[in-house]
């Protein structure tokens, strides 16, 4: 009996070390994105995203590839506007940071609707961290991203070929390996 009843203290100590270290992430973002001619799959659009910003865990760059489906799920409000929207199917990348941790994620779902009325686009895709280097070893935890983009360049056939991209990201982490550099929060 004494057994179990240490063996629950120790269990107990353990799963509030674990919810000790879950933080709340918040990140402000802007950059841009391109298309690639990586295939990621039938009937989608592939694009390489690059951005900068600085949050909870201090400045940042991220690169990585997001894959949208080419045929629209629906049509309808989007925004102030109307127009299609888009279902973001695939994608990952890695945020480096300062002190050379990387970060990195990998894309659960998302939707891209864009307000043809306004000629911008509303995205929200949602990301699974799923490690990364340095500090963030053992990082685990999730990521909702919500950003406006703007077409700059078009090619020949009206295609938006550069965006702009900027907005927050919302989330939480775990990890053993989590520890504060010394950063401001925004």
């Amino acid at each position: 009996m004494k057994h179990i009843a240490t063996l629950a203290v120790m269990l107990n100590l353990a799963v509030a070390g674990i919810y000790a270290q879950q933080r709340p992430l918040k990140m402000t973002l802007s950059g841009s994105k391109v298309p690639t001619t990586l295939d990621l799959g039938a009937n989608t659009s592939t694009d390489e995203v690059q951005l900068a910003g600085n949050g909870t865990l201090g400045e940042f760059t991220f690169r990585g590839l997001r894959t949208d489906e080419t045929i629209p799920q629906s049509f309808g409000t989007c925004g102030a506007g109307s127009g299609p929207t888009f279902r973001v199917v695939a994608g990952g990348g890695a945020f480096r940071f300062q002190d050379g941790s990387l970060l990195t994620v990998a894309i659960t779902g998302g939707s891209l609707c864009v307000d043809l009325d306004h000629l911008v686009g509303h995205l929200q895709e949602t990301y699974q961290i799923t490690g990364g280097t340095g500090r963030f070893e053992s990082a685990k935890g999730n990521l909702v991203l919500t950003a406006i983009l703007n077409a700059l360049v078009y090619d020949k056939s009206n295609s938006a070929v550069f965006v702009t991209i900027t907005g927050e990201a919302d989330g939480t982490m775990l990890g053993a390996a989590i520890r504060d550099q010394g950063q401001n929060e925004p």
